[in-house]
């Protein structure tokens, strides 16, 4: 099994770009023996190393990351730390436990990540005060009003809004009503990517710019990155999409990609003509509308274009075509700060399943994955490695149960078909948009 490109993409890097840069570890350049090897060191592989370092005190786990820690999704995504998902369509009733399911998943995830924030003391910019769900046309209205219907039949608390408080609260006039679910919180993600990096157990042992590039399964695993070769009795792979365009997994997911744009620091005047609310973050209830957040240094933030790239990120040329989306978005919202610029534009990718799920399991008897969030990776990807390190070690639990029980991601042709199936399948994401996007 080898993955499938070396050169990675090295454009602006989003969040990353607005924080002070953070020494990398080095690359792997030794052979060596591990017990634990996890591949990935995005918000799966840093918990799964965390958990395994935990359930094994006296055994080195070995991390790798193909590239920079931050660089990958886990430091391009928005920062939503989602404790309650959103799902398509009216509440059915016989779905009841598979929704308990995944919100016992997000909990663990989001009380996983309070614990180390706290314990380690990561300054960044965590904020427990719920998230916005959004709706500014016909048909997201009307997902509107089956998302309230769900919240109330699950009773979890919210707030439903009508236009004019939406305009007090946020400052935005655009969209024709939404809820506020109360549970969630808001992060910059590369801080907290790299605050987990940067505060591992003293038996992690991180290696970063190095991507595994042959991997021979047997009863000792070897494996080789462009330096070193390793023998580990167990590996965990927490590399999302990539090792699935030529791993076992190769048709079940799709790496999709998605741009956005983030302005300047507002001065005091422009943050006057926005809302009560000094920070919030705004998800479409249409599942191809924008993704907005205002962030705690006065900046807005704005993602709205999701196309398939062959999982790439965008090249300059297109992330500035794609920019002309990101302005007329934030125009319409937010019109008295037409004027205000865009000071970054990036773009990141994640992995998206035919049927909206995540995969969990063991492919063999000491190889096991986890990811595949589908753009809600924070806490599930958090969970995930927890759940996926007490698998591996023989851990029996109800993370561990619950995981094991979603839905199963669904098969994807083969190659050339599988690129026109993820070209249509997320152009069908857009479909009816209109104003949400």
């Amino acid at each position: 099994m080898s993955q499938y490109s070396l050169k990675f993409d090295h454009e602006t890097r989003g969040w990353v770009d607005l924080i002070p840069l953070r020494k990398p570890q080095p690359n792997l350049t030794s052979n060596l023996d591990a017990r634990w090897l996890v591949i990935g060191a995005g918000y799966t592989g840093l918990s799964c190393a965390r958990r395994l370092a935990e359930l094994n005190p006296n055994e080195k786990i070995v991390l790798l990351d193909a590239r920079e820690v931050g660089q990958s999704a886990s430091g391009r995504n928005s920062g939503y730390v989602v404790a309650h998902s959103h799902f398509s369509g009216g509440y059915q009733k016989d779905q009841l436990g598979q929704y308990e399911r995944i919100d016992r998943i997000n909990q663990a995830g989001l009380e996983s990540l309070k614990s180390i924030i706290n314990k380690s003391h990561i300054h960044c910019d965590f904020k427990e005060s719920g998230i916005y769900h959004m709706a500014a046309d016909l048909s997201s209205s009307l997902e509107c009003d089956y998302f309230i219907d769900y919240l109330e039949k699950r009773e979890i608390k919210h707030t439903p809004l009508a236009q004019d408080q939406i305009h007090l609260e946020l400052g935005t006039k655009w969209y024709q009503k939404g809820v506020k679910v109360h549970n969630g919180a808001l992060v910059q993600p590369a801080q907290l990517v790299f605050g987990l990096a940067d505060n591992l157990p003293n038996n992690v042992e991180l290696y970063e710019n190095s991507p595994v590039i042959d991997m021979r399964l047997g009863k000792i695993n070897t494996l080789r990155t462009p330096n070193s070769t390793i023998r580990a009795e167990n590996v965990i792979m927490a590399c999302n999409y990539e090792p699935l365009v030529s791993g076992q997994q190769k048709q079940r997911v799709v790496g999709v990609t998605l741009s956005g744009s983030i302005t300047r620091v507002l001065t005091q005047d422009e943050m006057e003509t926005l809302g009560s609310e000094t920070s919030w973050g705004i998800l479409s209830l249409h599942s191809g509308g924008a993704t907005v957040r205002l962030t705690k240094d006065k900046r807005i933030s704005i993602r709205n274009t999701a196309e398939y790239n062959n999982h790439r990120l965008l090249r300059k040329g297109q992330l500035k075509a794609r920019q002309k989306i990101h302005r007329q978005a934030f125009d319409n919202r937010f019109p008295e700060l037409s004027h205000v610029p865009f000071e970054h534009l990036y773009s990141g990718v994640e992995g998206v399943t035919a049927n909206k799920t995540n995969i969990f399991k063991r492919l063999s008897p000491n190889l096991y994955f986890a990811g595949c969030y589908n753009g809600s990776g924070i806490t599930k990807g958090t969970a995930f490695g927890i759940a996926v390190a007490d698998l591996a070690c023989g851990h029996d639990g109800e993370l561990v149960s619950d995981c094991l029980g979603i839905e199963k991601a669904k098969w994807l042709p083969p190659r050339p078909f599988i690129h026109l199936g993820a070209w249509y399948v997320t152009k069908q994401r857009f479909r009816g948009v209109g104003k949400d996007l």
